[in-house]
């Protein structure tokens, strides 16, 4: 995804967001809005990955934990933040919901994305280096096939 739209520009304006255990990478048309630290109650549901619902402009979004979606442990820490995804059409939804370690921080990508060989999860399209870091690629179509599958049940707070 990043290689496609890197590719049709010089350079691209990206985020970096960081996760308990990984950092995540995408351009920042991906991010509809970042949500600054509230008061975020992580409760664990059906599935593992569901943490709650989000109320954001006159919507209820479902929590999302990426590291539980690929089958780790997401932590709720106190630098929680919450970004606000675009989707991407073709399932039904139009924002995800993902809770976030930290706060984001902007980055430089270009079309020679340089890719890192490391083991990858199911929800992941790729690793690449970025400065000195190693960022993951998210499949976020995969990740929105997985909450529409789910068939959530949003129950009114």
């Amino acid at each position: 995804m990043l290689e496609h739209i890197a590719g049709q520009r010089s350079n691209l304006i990206g985020l970096l967001l960081p996760l308990g255990d990984r950092t995540l990478v995408l351009p920042n048309v991906a991010v509809a809005e970042l949500i600054g630290h509230r008061a975020i109650a992580c409760e664990a549901g059906e599935p593992q990955w569901h943490l709650g619902w989000v109320d954001w402009r006159q919507q209820r979004l479902p929590l999302i934990g990426f590291e539980a979606a690929c089958g780790g442990q997401t932590l709720c820490g106190e630098r929680a933040r919450i970004v606000v995804l675009n989707a991407l059409g073709d399932t039904g939804l139009r924002y995800l919901a993902v809770l976030l370690q930290g706060i984001p921080r902007s980055c430089k990508l270009d079309s020679q994305l340089n890719y890192v060989d490391v083991p990858l999860a199911g929800l992941e399209l790729a690793a690449v280096q970025v400065g000195e870091q190693v960022a993951r690629v998210p499949d976020l179509a995969a990740l929105e096939r997985l909450v529409r599958d789910a068939d959530l049940q949003s129950v009114a707070g």
